[in-house]
């Protein structure tokens, strides 16, 4: 083979490699609940690691919440565990997305649940068409109630036909979307999160479903709809910790939780995370500590100063493998 056709060969080799090695660390399992079955054993090949590289998804906003998207590499400086990382891999184009939608469907929701339809379909009118997603409904217990196999009126018609009633399970209905997380088509997932307070009704705790939703690689949005529940004494408990509740949940993953002191900025607000999504910033790195303790291991993304405030969210780090 001549020289000139030897390299082209390898360079086409290397391309092939390039994305598997990416997914490689990245993926993290959520820690199974006492009791549990073990997850199915995957194929060694698959486990081990020779890059090391971990990919950080990064949503930069300004001042008024809107995406910025044209920021070189240099502005950006990478910590974990306070040392700093260089950036081996950088990117920010709008690749497809895994996304389910977790939907309040409790008695509390019965007079904001049109807004809810609204941002089902302000949400997906921002999609990528290659997207696959899923929804669940929230009451006393979860229900899938669509996929992608199915199309996004079915969603919206169902949450139509939908009469708000009975509890909120919502922690139960997070751990269901992030356990169906493993079987998403896509390196890039989501939970969105729709809600007007706190949980009454799950069998996992907020502790338990915080600690699954750290470990798990999927970024987490949170709508908080808070408009009719002022600091009063008829407040419930569930209400009056239902924004702190729902931060605790969505800040350590890239994402951040929104609330709509007034429903009709519902649809708004589920457009505003729909387009953070499609203008993210992925950085990536080979950790310094190559220790595999599984250990959690803190992330830390600093941006240069500039003339406008701007702020950065990200996942705030990821458990180490173990040996």
């Amino acid at each position: 083979m001549s020289g000139p056709r030897r390299i082209l060969c390898l360079a086409a080799a290397f391309a092939a490699l390039v994305p598997f090695a990416f997914l490689g660390q990245v993926k993290i399992e959520p820690r199974p609940k006492p009791g549990a079955p073990a997850a199915e054993s995957r194929p060694s090949a698959k486990l081990r690691i020779d890059t090391n590289l971990v990919l950080v998804p990064v949503t930069v906003t300004d001042a008024l919440n809107r995406p910025v998207i044209d920021l070189p590499r240099q502005n950006f400086t990478l910590y974990e565990g306070g040392v700093a990382q260089p950036i081996r891999y950088f990117s920010n184009e709008d690749a497809p997305i895994s996304v389910g939608l977790i939907l309040d469907c409790s008695g509390s929701m019965r007079n904001k649940i049109e807004y809810e339809r609204e941002a089902v379909a302000e949400f997906f009118k921002y999609a990528n068409p290659q997207d696959d997603y899923f929804a669940i409904s929230v009451s006393s217990h979860p229900e899938v109630i669509a996929t992608s196999a199915q199309s996004i009126e079915t969603i919206e018609n169902k949450l139509g036909e939908t009469d708000p009633q009975g509890g909120t399970a919502l922690y139960d209905s997070v751990y269901l979307g992030i356990s169906r997380m493993k079987s998403a088509q896509h390196q890039r997932k989501a939970l969105v999160i729709i809600t007007d307070g706190g949980d009454n009704r799950s069998r996992y705790s907020l502790k338990e479903t915080r600690a699954m939703v750290e470990e798990a690689d999927v970024i987490t949005y949170g709508i908080g709809v808070f408009d009719d529940v002022p600091m009063n004494m008829f407040k419930t408990f569930e209400e009056r910790w239902g924004r702190k509740w729902l931060s605790q949940l969505t800040d350590s993953t890239g994402g951040r939780a929104i609330a709509a002191d007034d429903r009709k900025q519902i649809p708004e607000i589920a457009a505003l995370i729909s387009r953070e999504l499609r203008n993210q910033y992925v950085l990536g790195y080979r950790p310094s500590n190559v220790t595999h303790d599984g250990k959690w291991r803190k992330v830390q993304v600093m941006l240069m100063p500039s003339a406008a405030p701007l702020h950065v969210h990200y996942k705030q780090g990821y458990v180490a493998p173990e040996e």
